[in-house]
């Protein structure tokens, strides 16, 4: 079997906006000001632990209070992860072609599972994935290889590729011998030059014959 796994925040979805209304409704709590939409977006991409702890170091505060920030983000954002965020053109019709030609599709996050799974059920695409992995779910994150291999085997698939955005995720993918093609329009920090990938993209129309082409090469 070949699956295809994707990554979720910068690469399904533009979820942004909704991370950013919740770290500051995190801040206002305390009232410890905000911060614009560009800087949380920046924060973005290693998991909430590290997001909380860039939100902490922007703001001048204490890194004692991380534990009780990270709670009352994780409340804000979990109520409702999917009011602000939309998916990137392209991706549903996209995720709907690539089940229908029989790949298996997998989920591979550095976010907790359990939103990941809700966000996934709020555009309807629930269905079409077979495994999801998050940054809470095996103990360790990307650019670990761990999550990765472990969405490839929850699948049974002989051959994966990964699609992500970032850094991270070519890194990801290359320790865990993956093909990865890299969405340029996400959340990444580094130049294409800079992230090891086999194929980039910056429309999903055309990811499903780059997949096809990538599983064949990874037989």
């Amino acid at each position: 079997m070949k699956a295809i796994i994707f990554d979720l925040d910068g690469t399904l979805i533009d979820s942004a906006p909704d991370i950013h209304a919740a770290v500051n409704k995190t801040l206002a709590e305390t009232g410890d000001g905000e911060l614009d939409l560009d800087t949380v977006r920046d924060f973005i991409g290693n998991g909430v632990h590290v997001l909380i702890e860039r939100v902490i170091a922007a703001r001048g505060l204490s890194a004692d209070r991380h534990p009780a920030m990270l709670e009352s983000f994780l409340k804000h954002y979990e109520a409702d992860p999917a009011t602000l965020t939309t998916l990137f053109p392209g991706v549903q019709d996209c995720v709907e072609s690539l089940h229908d030609e029989g790949f298996a599709l997998g989920l591979c996050t550095n976010k907790p599972e359990g939103p990941s799974r809700a966000i996934l059920q709020a555009f309807g695409l629930d269905k079409y994935f077979g495994a999801v992995v998050g940054g809470d779910t095996v103990g360790t994150k990307k650019p670990d290889p761990a999550p990765l291999l472990a969405v490839k085997d929850k699948l049974g698939a002989r051959v994966a590729v990964y699609i992500g955005d970032s850094e991270i995720d070519g890194e990801c993918a290359q320790r865990a011998g993956m093909k990865f093609a890299l969405f340029t329009e996400g959340y990444r920090h580094k130049g294409l030059h800079e992230i090891p990938h086999e194929a980039r993209f910056d429309d999903f129309d055309v990811l499903s014959a780059i997949a096809g082409r990538l599983a064949e090469e990874n037989r």
